[in-house]
């Protein structure tokens, strides 16, 4: 019996586990941190062995194949050996792709992958179609694969889920996007990690569709560089040449395979940001054959996504919004950019080898003051510094928002868009947006 090794048993290790487990193999579980307690209990109820907080080599080395969680870098020791004896490494997409014959909608970007995947989930649901939500968001791949059966699968992925991808197949990809970011898990070369966001294309055929932003100047200068056989459609906010879905005259206009047209005052999300994401969203949909009136109706009434550009309250004047899911400068970007109050930006945490000149500008013309949150903030220091504007340096969400109350004025917008990832001082990027919104609606 062929054994297989999951490392990391969070969402994605879990699920993958249960899939092989219902395919036959011999599975076992290691985690080098602990297991939450629903995952203990997935895994029991199907028998998997697992241990937490350590990996076992012995009881890991043995694998035919290992199904490893991406979050684990491939510098982890126990990565580095087995790659060293030559055992095959693989995402849990990749081995959830093996067992199903649904159609995939894969979207991927540096921003705009969640609001898009959670969108263009929305306008399957709508139509009635049986669709599932997977990958960085929703629930596990392969646990769906492995108890329900689907016929469509929207799966957002992160550029660690496309490195350890090989011959799984997106039948409809989107790129929304490609700006720096998690360059201290490629060796900070931008180049590695624009090869790995292009990975969502590899395997296509001509039967397949890519969907990209065209006035994304990476994308533009890469398109030609990877042999893409997928059928391109390309969107922009103006009609452009080349593009086939666009605004013009405040429609919203989509041209192929059927043609699509509603205004653009009726989409649900605002911002130009938002207009890509309803571009792509829509396109994905017109591919797959949902009628226009369906594309419509939930591209009008979809709810937006927590943690991105979130409406937390109003207190005494100022406008407090939840970004937390901005994690990278160009996420933070989008947000300022939309901003027409003066703002005072709440952001810090874990770098990531970020270049903070892209919101340089906008932070000198839009900002009243910045509250740096997180446990080394001397980097935020020494570039905004000089900038002349009120600092207040926190290393908790509680006296960040206190901070940022004292300092704006009515009338301003309180915006917590960090830039940076959340590990430093807390679990995750919902668990920092979760506390922002606690302290919020506590003033």
């Amino acid at each position: 019996m062929k054994r297989i090794v999951v490392l990391g048993a969070g969402e994605s290790g879990s699920g993958a586990a249960v899939l092989a487990k219902v395919k036959g193999f011999d599975v076992f579980v290691s985690d080098t941190s602990a297991i939450k307690d629903k995952y203990k209990e997935l895994l029991d109820r199907y028998e998997i062995p697992w241990e937490e907080n350590q990996h076992t080599e012995e009881q890991i080395l043995n694998a035919d194949e290992v199904i490893k969680s991406p979050g684990i870098p491939d510098k982890a020791p126990v990565i580095q050996k087995l790659t060293a004896q030559g055992t095959p490494i693989i995402s849990e997409i990749e081995f959830a792709g093996r067992y199903t014959n649904a159609t995939m909608i894969c979207i991927t970007g540096s921003n705009g992958k969640t609001t898009t995947t959670s969108l263009t989930y929305h306008i399957f649901q709508s139509a009635g179609l049986n669709v599932g939500l997977a990958g960085n968001i929703g629930r596990s791949l392969a646990l769906q694969v492995a108890e329900e059966d689907h016929d469509y699968y929207v799966i957002e992925l992160s550029s660690f889920q496309l490195d350890n991808m090989y011959n799984f197949r997106a039948h409809i990809a989107v790129l929304m996007n490609i700006t720096p970011d998690h360059l201290d898990r490629y060796d900070y070369n931008m180049q590695n990690y624009i090869d790995s966001k292009f990975r969502i294309t590899q395997n296509q055929t001509g039967e397949d569709a890519f969907i990209f932003w065209n006035d994304d100047p990476v994308i533009k200068q890469e398109l030609d560089k990877h042999g893409i056989q997928a059928r391109l459609y390309p969107f922009s906010a103006v009609k452009e040449q080349g593009s086939i879905a666009y605004v013009e005259d405040s429609e919203v206009f989509i041209n192929q395979p059927v043609a699509f047209n509603m205004e653009q005052e009726k989409l649900a999300l605002t911002g130009t940001h938002n207009l890509y994401n309803s571009l792509a969203a829509g396109i994905s949909a017109n591919l797959a054959g949902i009628t226009n009136e369906n594309i419509r109706k939930a591209l009008s009434d979809f709810k937006g996504v927590e943690h991105r550009l979130e409406k937390v309250a109003r207190v005494r004047g100022i406008e407090f919004i939840n970004d937390s899911k901005a994690t990278n400068v160009n996420s933070c970007w989008y947000a300022l950019q939309s901003m027409i109050t003066p703002i005072v930006l709440i952001l810090g945490g874990q770098d990531k080898g970020n270049d903070y000149n892209e919101i340089a500008e906008l932070v000198r013309n839009k900002c009243r003051g910045l509250i740096f949150l997180g446990a080394d903030n001397s980097k935020l220091h020494a570039f905004f510094d000089r900038f002349g504007l009120p600092v207040t340096e926190v290393h908790n969400m509680k006296d960040a928002v206190d901070a940022s109350y004292q300092m704006a004025e009515k009338g301003d917008t309180v915006l917590l868009s960090p830039c940076c990832a959340s590990f430093d001082l807390f679990k995750s990027y919902e668990d920092r947006g979760d506390q922002f919104k606690e302290y919020v609606r506590a003033l």
